[in-house]
């Protein structure tokens, strides 16, 4: 049981976190995913001890949902762009809208390129796959990376988090076959919150993290 206090920083939550995933990570082909760029330092510390592959999972908001705080999304799984039910993309874009959506996909993939150093995109099918990120509030970042891998069809999805809200546990934990929380405050205010050094990565850094952990 742990106590309720706050984090060094992201990667010693990450070492934290990573001895819960022991039991669920023995397959063979399991892969971390960390959610940048926050979770990345947290999931590099779990691919790390469970001697795993590590890969990213990039998201880009583009329009509100029908449902309230909603929001439907680009994401960019492990090279593999997968874009929520309700976009779609114009190969000649003639509205604002469509020119907005083209813009906004274009950014992500630029980043995907940037963060991942090129590599070609990993096939997730019926692999086992722990998502990882650095907390959760309303949990609309682990709801679309959910989404993402259930459209890639991955096999078995954990999720993990050093901390949540207890609202946001609550909405996120039954869209994952499995979920590891350390935390969950009464009060939670932010993810920031919780750790005394709340760096993150930049988009060029996390190439850096990637590295000797990738495919």
């Amino acid at each position: 049981m742990f106590e309720l206090t706050r984090f060094p920083n992201l990667s010693a939550a990450g070492r934290l976190l990573a001895p819960e995933l022991i039991e669920p990570a023995n397959m063979p082909d399991s892969i971390v995913l960390g959610i940048a760029l926050a979770g990345v330092p947290v999931a590099r510390e779990v691919a790390n001890l469970l001697r795993a592959p590590l890969d990213l999972i990039l998201i880009r908001r583009l329009l509100i949902g029908n449902e309230s705080r909603s929001h439907l999304c680009a994401v960019d799984v492990a090279g593999s762009l997968v874009l929520d039910d309700g976009i779609s993309l114009s190969d000649s874009p003639s509205t604002p809208l469509e020119h907005f959506l083209s813009d906004a996909v274009a950014d992500l993939r630029n980043r995907q390129r940037l963060c991942r150093r090129e590599q070609a995109p990993v096939n997730l099918s019926e692999r086992r796959v722990i998502v990882v990120d650095c907390g959760i509030r309303t949990g609309s970042t682990m709801k679309a990376a959910a989404r993402a891998l259930r459209q890639l069809k991955a096999g078995r999805i954990i999720g993990a988090v050093p901390i949540s809200s207890r609202e946001g546990y609550a909405e996120v934990a039954p869209l994952f076959d499995d979920f590891v929380c350390l935390l969950q405050p009464e009060e939670f205010i932010n993810a920031g919150y919780w750790f005394v050094d709340f760096s993150r990565p930049g988009d060029a850094e996390v190439g850096e993290l990637l590295r000797g952990l990738s495919h």
